[in-house]
């Protein structure tokens, strides 16, 4: 398995060395030069992410990947097509969807921490039996 930071090494003079030896020595110097330029402007160029989420879930089937990246979209180049109306629909529902199930996600962890810490501290918020009170109150 590769590892990201290998991919940050390779650089346009790592790519040219991947050609076999002959091939290398039959080239001029500007043509050398050209397909390091070429190289150079193709190899994509890593940027700050502001959330850089990867991770894997194994089932007993199969095994998936699950990658997030939000980042400001600095690509040069505007797309060759538009997305269709259905794909932009699906698109905000799908992020809608995501980004809800990862602050309820958080929010029962932070919960749940919180109410451990409490029940650790011997907090009680609620003092007496619970069926008491509620007896109490409807007497």
């Amino acid at each position: 398995m590769v590892n990201r930071s290998d991919y940050s090494s390779h650089t346009p003079s790592y790519y040219l060395s991947k050609l076999a030896s002959p091939i290398r020595e039959s080239l001029t110097p500007e043509q050398l030069d050209a397909f390091h330029q070429i190289l150079s402007e193709a190899m994509p160029k890593p940027s700050a992410k502001l959330v850089d989420l990867r991770f894997v879930i194994d089932l007993i089937v199969s095994r998936f990947y699950v990658v997030l990246f939000i980042g400001k979209d600095r690509r040069a180049k505007q797309r060759r097509y538009l997305p269709r109306v259905m794909t932009q629909i699906g698109n905000t529902i799908a992020i809608v969807i995501i980004l809800l199930g990862a602050n309820l996600t958080v929010s029962a962890f932070i919960l749940l921490a919180i109410y451990l810490l409490k029940s650790a501290i011997g907090i009680d918020l609620l003092p007496g039996h619970f069926p008491n009170t509620v007896k109490h109150f409807f007497t």
